[in-house]
């Protein structure tokens, strides 16, 4: 149509433009098919996509599908195949009643080329129902007067199918007094009656029983059977008459529930008992039972349900009048249904296109509509406009489709989306309308770049974490749409500590949604620097960078590690010295701990967990510094076993043990003398390996006892008091450097100075490891934590605890030689 907008000047093109225009016209034969009910649902119905002439393939790409009004689609289109098949189970009683010829009519569209093609399928009858009558017994009462050759009508039985499929005939059980006689009428509907072929006899016989069978003419056949009870009764002769047969009733469709429409009156010539009538609802096809309600005693007719003209325009009520005994007859009451405006025009989209490019030009295809109204005549017919002063025209199409085109080209900088209503209006009195909204966007391009809605992120994630898990969320808008919308999320490639950035985090790439990869370590590295990035997928595609700090937060997972004191690799035992004279709070060693963890989860605490002389030590809580709790008794032990636990503060907290063995002595000869006692013979070869060990251990002493006379020295001569130097010079000639504990320089010395004795009483050997310093407040070093080799003390060694001066004059000799070299 655009190109004859062009070249509605040309002569030559005017013809060119009518052909085009009639290619875009849609219509073309009705296609039929036919089909019996009750197939199984995807059931052959025919070759739509022959009948259209295209390819099986062809019916997906070009849009072909149903279309319909709104009701329970029937039939549904199979691309793969090309056929027509049915959406489920199809019951023509339901769908049709009883009409003779029934079929379902729908419209298929061809979208891309907007054409529209109706079909009709006829649903051909089968026999999937017997006949039925309305009661399974029947009681007759005859008089036994009556004279043979007189007839009573029976009930009749129903077949919702129709042709040879439907009722057939009827037949009697065999007896000797009563016959079958079958009566049609003008419509063609067969009643039966009863026929008294001889004179009955109430006391020869009071009651007949008789079955009658109703047979349709289907392959199989079906019946149904109806038992008939005679009882012989006296003087009823004549049924009950209606004052006409046929009862014709005009209602609108919009009559409230409850009206009456009509009063049929039936009289009977008998008296008494036999006069008495009853009005009943014959058996009827449909639900017309559940729309009509009849009075059996006023033969009032009424409405038990509200009528609507588009389900049925009339219906046919079967009543029968029935006086005591029995007798009875029909009539019929014939309803016809108004139609009034109560129904408002359908609108239905057929297909529409969602956004049109802002370069579109005149007369660029938007939707294609259907407009349908329920009513009849005049109130049925729609007309369908725009509303509002919109660049948009309504073209007609065929039947009741209109196409919606642009009026003119559209431009997006002006208006980026159009509300669209249509409105439809029918021709009743008053006029009902629908209206139904559109809404159109303008195409747009990729102009907007993604936006973070934060200049930078942070996140944190727990040490130890899972592999996989979800760590952080970022999430950036772009204002553009369709394509030039969707968002793709990256990271920046970098790397950390020599490794990838991708071996560490990756992103989901369309929600935005990081995981970790591996699990973190706290004591590795503590944050990761990312850079995320966000690119639509527009063409070009437009990105954003923003930045991110991930923080990896402490988890309790180190125990604390004991660096002093260390076991002895040779399978001895460490001993730490206590002097029996050490008063309490004389400082005997330090338990020297660290945990990799970080703040709370590294704080160290410090608890004696078993001492073998409970009371006697305690343990800085704090600190880890093992002090006697009271003075040493001559009654103690000379080994004390304790041991120490450090503990953290992390949930839930972690700890390590570790066990002391503390000898209580004043001098090292006295430990060497106990010792002896505990130990094992050794061989003979040992004796210089023991005595090596002496030589050392009395060196040690002299060295210790050599530097305890210059300090105390020193600290007298700073108190320039001759008193303090004489009492310490007399009371220096006898005794041990043990007794100066009171001194506040030797007992600042005497805190930092410990022995280590390692004693094996299964082994044959044991070890000393000589006085070094011992930081109480700090942590010490490696270099500190290095000793010298201990001396290994021979069996011989220990032999010499019969002769106490042979051993002190030992010791005091190994002593003197270790500390000149």
């Amino acid at each position: 149509m655009t190109h004859c907008l062009r070249f509605r000047n040309s002569g030559g093109l005017a013809l060119l433009c009518a052909l085009l225009g009639m290619l875009c016209e849609i219509g073309s034969g009705q296609i039929r098919y036919s089909v019996p009910e009750e197939l199984e649902k995807g059931s052959f119905v025919g070759s739509i996509a022959r009948d259209l002439g295209l390819e099986p393939q062809e019916l997906a790409e070009r849009g072909v599908r149903i279309v319909s009004r709104g009701k329970t689609q029937l039939f549904a289109v199979n691309p793969r195949s090309g056929s027509l098949v049915t959406a489920g189970r199809i019951d023509r009683e339901e769908l049709c009643a009883q009409n003779l010829r029934c079929t379902v009519k729908f419209n298929i569209l061809v979208e891309d080329k907007l054409k529209i093609f109706e079909v009709e399928v006829e649903i051909k009858d089968i026999n999937d129902n017997a006949p039925n009558f309305l009661t399974e017994e029947l009681e007759v009462k005859i008089g036994e007067l009556t004279v043979p050759g007189t007839r009573f009508p029976l009930k009749t039985a129903f077949d919702p199918d129709v042709g040879l499929n439907s009722l057939q005939n009827y037949k009697l059980s065999p007896n000797e007094y009563f016959s079958l006689a079958v009566n049609s009428v003008s419509d063609g509907a067969t009643y039966p009656e009863l026929v008294l072929e001889r004179a009955l006899d109430r006391e020869k016989k009071e009651v007949h029983q008789l079955d009658l069978t109703a047979s349709d003419g289907g392959d199989p056949i079906h019946s149904g059977n109806l038992c008939i009870q005679v009882i012989v009764l006296d003087a009823n002769d004549n049924p009950p008459v209606f004052t006409q047969p046929e009862y014709h009733v005009s209602v609108q469709e919009n009559v409230p529930v409850g009206t009456q429409l009509v009063t049929v009156n039936a009289t009977d010539p008998d008296e008494g008992f036999n006069s008495q009538v009853t009005y009943i609802l014959d058996r009827m096809p449909g639900k017309i039972a559940q729309i009509f309600d009849l009075n059996s005693v006023t033969g009032d007719i009424s409405l038990l349900k509200s009528l609507d003209y588009e389900d049925s325009m009339f219906y046919e009520i079967k009543i029968e009048a029935q006086d005591g005994p029995g007798l009875l007859s029909r009539a019929k009451i014939l309803v016809t249904v108004l139609d009034v405006n109560d129904n408002a025009p359908e609108v239905t989209i057929t297909s529409l296109t969602g956004s049109v490019p802002e370069e579109a030009t005149a007369g660029r295809e938007i939707a294609l509509i259907n407009v349908h109204d329920r009513d009849s005549r005049q109130n049925g017919q729609v007309t369908v406009f725009v509303l509002g002063n919109l660049p948009f025209n309504l073209e007609k199409s065929i039947d009741q489709y209109y196409r919606l085109v642009t009026a003119e080209s559209l431009d997006r900088e002006q208006v980026s989306e159009y509300n669209i209503t249509l409105k439809a209006t029918d021709g009743g009195n008053p006029p009902l309308s629908t209206e139904t909204h559109i809404t159109l966007h303008v195409a747009d391009i990729n102009d907007n770049p993604p936006a973070f809605s934060d200049a930078s992120y942070s996140a944190y994630i727990l040490e130890n974490n899972p592999k996989g898990a979800s760590i952080f969320s970022v999430t950036a808008e772009d204002p553009d749409s369709d394509k030039n919308a969707q968002i793709t999320y990256s990271l920046t490639e970098d790397t950390h500590q020599g490794a990838p950035l991708s071996s560490y985090i990756t992103i989901n790439s369309n929600t935005g949604v990081l995981y970790a990869l591996c699990s973190f370590d706290y004591e590795e590295f503590r944050d990761l620097q990312l850079v995320v990035t966000a690119s639509d997928s527009g063409n070009p595609p437009l990105s954003t960078n923003v930045s991110m700090s991930l923080f990896v937060l402490d988890q309790n997972d180190n125990m604390p590690e004991i660096l002093y004191p260390t076991l002895p690799t040779d399978g001895s035992t460490g001993v730490e010295l206590a002097p029996r004279s050490a008063e309490p709070g004389y400082l005997v060693t330090k338990v020297v701990a660290v945990d990799r963890d970080s703040g709370q989860n590294a704080w160290l605490s410090y608890h004696l967990l078993k001492a073998s002389e409970p009371g006697l030590f305690s343990v800085g809580l704090h600190t880890g510094e093992v002090r006697t709790a009271r003075a040493l008794l001559d009654r103690d032990a000379l080994k004390q076993s304790l041991v120490v636990s450090v503990q953290d503060h992390g949930q839930p907290p972690l700890s390590a043990t570790v066990t002391l063995t503390v000898a209580v002595a004043d001098r090292i000869p006295d430990v060497l003398a106990d010792l002896g006692s505990i130990g094992t013979p050794t061989d003979p070869d040992d004796s210089d390996l023991t005595l090596y060990l002496v030589v050392a251990v009395v060196v040690v002493s002299c060295v210790f006892l050599g530097f305890v006379i210059v300090l105390l020295a020193l600290r007298l001569r700073r108190w320039h008091t001759t008193r303090f130097l004489q009492a310490a010079s007399s009371g220096l000639a006898g005794a041990p450097a043990s007794h100066f504990v009171g001194v506040d320089g030797v007992r600042a010395f005497l805190q930092t100075y410990s022995h280590e004795v390692s004693l094996t009483s299964d082994s044959r050997k044991s070890h000393l490891i000589f006085p070094q310093p011992n930081y109480a407040d700090t942590l010490i070093s490696q270099e500190s934590c290095e000793k010298s080799e201990p001396l290994l003390v021979s069996q011989d060694l220990l032999e010499t605890k019969r002769d106490p001066t042979l051993l002190e004059t030992t010791y005091q000799t190994v002593y003197m030689e270790k500390f000149k070299s």
